[in-house]
């Protein structure tokens, strides 16, 4: 099998720093961890809580540390370094090779969207974010690792596009059906596809940070050799 990872991600309108931070670690028993964190606020200030809680986590998991201790230890150290006064979201997905599951440790507001050749779910249930509940703990899935699937997350500016422009939030529907008619060989597709949604709703000027990360598990040929890639673009 071969793990493809895609991320989108755009700043609110006029502003030059993006309050939300992704990142990809590798699991030191095998396998891939996407990190997705939506910091408090916007601009710089917002910038450096997410990347703090990004770094965290993938010390941690590069440690071995499992994903939902990674989620408590990454809420108390926000907690102790912000004085409990600065929140963020935190998502993790995660193809561990070393279990052959799919693992999804959840502190959002917004849903994680599993998709299969036999099924599809929506974790959406309501939890806390890190870093001002002192208890807060993280909603954890499993799930076994299959080819064909499809998981896609985002941040709260998806969610919410539309709101300024015509008082109307996206269609969570049409999301579902962008991921529906995809396969899981089509992820850079999938993302670009929500984010293009999302920007239209806010006729390109986009009301809020905005990030979708998709990470699809599909075949792969029996090449003798095999290549890990990672493609960046990063516009200036």
């Amino acid at each position: 099998m071969e793990i493809k990872v895609a991320i989108a991600k755009t700043t609110r309108y006029a502003m030059e720093f993006c309050g939300d931070t992704c990142d990809v670690a590798e699991r030191p028993q095998g396998g891939l961890s996407l990190i997705l964190a939506d910091g408090q606020g916007h601009g710089l200030a917002a910038h450096h809580t997410s990347s703090l809680v990004v770094n965290k986590a993938v010390s941690l998991i590069g440690d071995g540390t499992r994903d939902g201790a990674v989620a408590r230890a990454v809420h108390d150290y926000l907690y102790a370094v912000k004085d409990k006064k600065v929140s963020c979201t935190l998502t993790v997905i995660s193809a561990d090779l070393d279990t052959q599951t799919m693992v999804i440790s959840r502190n959002s507001n917004c849903p994680v969207l599993i998709k299969t050749d036999e099924y599809t779910c929506v974790y959406d249930e309501n939890v806390n974010p890190i870093g001002v509940h002192r208890h807060t703990k993280p909603l954890m899935y499993e799930v076994p690792l299959e080819e064909g699937m499809i998981i896609v997350s985002y941040t709260d500016g998806i969610q919410s596009a539309g709101r300024k422009t015509n008082g109307r939030t996206a269609d969570f529907a049409k999301i579902q059906d962008i991921v529906k008619n995809n396969e899981a060989k089509d992820a850079e597709f999938i993302a670009d596809s929500i984010m293009e949604y999302a920007l239209a709703l806010d006729e390109n000027k986009a009301g809020d940070d905005m990030t979708v990360v998709v990470m699809g598990v599909c075949g792969q040929d029996n090449t003798p050799v095999k290549i890990r890639k990672v493609n960046v673009v990063f516009p200036l």
